[in-house]
């Protein structure tokens, strides 16, 4: 099935503008996407020391409220071409995930207590990237933002070369009438954060049919969020063990190993999702962020540096990791130049007084 997007923008006030697309549009960067949760999960694994606070990423203004209806028009396809399920998925621009909701075609989405700040928000089906929109919240927009996105499902069509990502039929993973139906029980039960519930739905899916990555994948996201590691780690291996190519899979297990403190494990799975897609800021960050744990801060560099270079406004963490390891290091004219870098890209960050204070302590004149 192909996708043609057209973005409908509008505040709580009325005001109506046009989104615009930044190119950073993965191969895929896992969009396995681990759910706002997930994210979150996994940062309290690291703690700030591998992860500035969630405010460094964006402003610390917070309390705003973004939704909107995912239109969709089905007319030009048949009742199998029809998406079942759609995942609406807040990123940071850093491709970190914020908040994550499954609903249902023309369905209406709803993200609370966001900060201000740079966002995507995508739309996926079957964990493939269809659409993607550009949010920026400022301190002083309205306190309810009304995103809508229209989308037009067709069985032919072209790929705009600014346009997003377009799903094909050969994409979409083909599942009997009594698994569609599991599927979108599963959907519904992850809807409504009954995450144990729509666990045992994908376990009876995959039961039924051990070739379904996509309901591997969920359930490795499903696993995280319930800090079920091991389980999480082996639902991502027999996505892969399906298709070894899967980028997202790929980054996610890497972020689940991480999260494990299997390092090198972890410098395995990242490396190979580089293979795949050498422009995935996320996945440069993370691998250097293994090789930080695993003390070859040498290797780590390159790695930040890369993330740095494809995204220095939504990887500007990385600059942090750098200060810490120039600083360990004794090299603090270096860790007082990236605290300067990340300051100038993070005018707003919570401790920027303590970060100043370092730069006039330690910068050489």
């Amino acid at each position: 099935m192909r996708i043609w997007q057209k973005l409908l923008t509008r505040s709580s006030q009325g005001q109506e503008q046009k989104t615009g697309r930044d190119e950073i549009l993965w191969r895929l960067t896992w969009r396995y996407a681990i759910f706002a949760a997930v994210a979150l999960a996994f940062i309290a694994e690291f703690g700030p020391a591998s992860f500035a606070q969630r405010t460094s990423s964006t402003s610390s203004k917070h309390g705003f409220n973004v939704y909107g209806d995912v239109k969709v028009d089905e007319s030009q396809v048949t009742d199998d071409q029809r998406p079942q399920v759609l995942d609406v998925i807040l990123y940071t621009k850093g491709d970190m995930v914020f908040a994550r909701q499954r609903i249902s075609p023309n369905g209406r989405y709803r993200f609370m207590d966001i900060f201000s700040g740079d966002y995507y928000i995508v739309i996926e089906s079957e964990n493939k990237e269809i659409a993607r929109v550009s949010l920026f919240i400022s301190d002083t927009s309205p306190t309810d933002i009304k995103q809508d996105i229209a989308l037009e499902w067709r069985a032919t069509g072209f790929r705009s070369g600014n346009g997003p990502g377009v799903v094909s039929v050969a994409d979409a993973y083909n599942r009997s009438s009594s698994n569609k139906s599991l599927y979108q029980k599963s959907a519904r039960e992850i809807e409504s954060k009954n995450y144990p519930q729509a666990i045992a739905t994908l376990v009876g899916l995959v039961a039924a049919d051990p070739g379904d990555f996509p309901a591997w994948s969920d359930l490795g996201m499903l696993y995280f969020i319930q800090k079920d590691y091991e389980a999480a780690e082996n639902s991502y291996a027999s996505a892969l063990k399906v298709k070894p190519d899967y980028f997202r899979a790929l980054l996610s297990q890497g972020r689940v190993q991480l999260a494990r403190k299997n390092y090198e494990r972890a410098i395995e799975s990242l490396e190979a999702a580089l293979k795949l897609d050498a422009k995935s800021a996320s996945a440069n960050f993370f691998l250097g962020e293994a090789y930080l744990q695993i003390k070859k801060g040498s290797k780590a560099v390159g790695y930040l540096n890369e993330a740095l270079k494809l995204d220095p406004v939504g990887m500007a963490d990385a600059h942090l990791r750098l200060a810490a390891l120039y600083n360990g290091a004794g090299m603090k004219d270096k860790a007082a130049t990236e605290y300067e870098q990340f300051l100038k890209t993070k005018p707003d960050y919570a401790d920027r007084k303590k970060l100043e204070e370092y730069i006039s302590t330690n910068k050489k004149q």
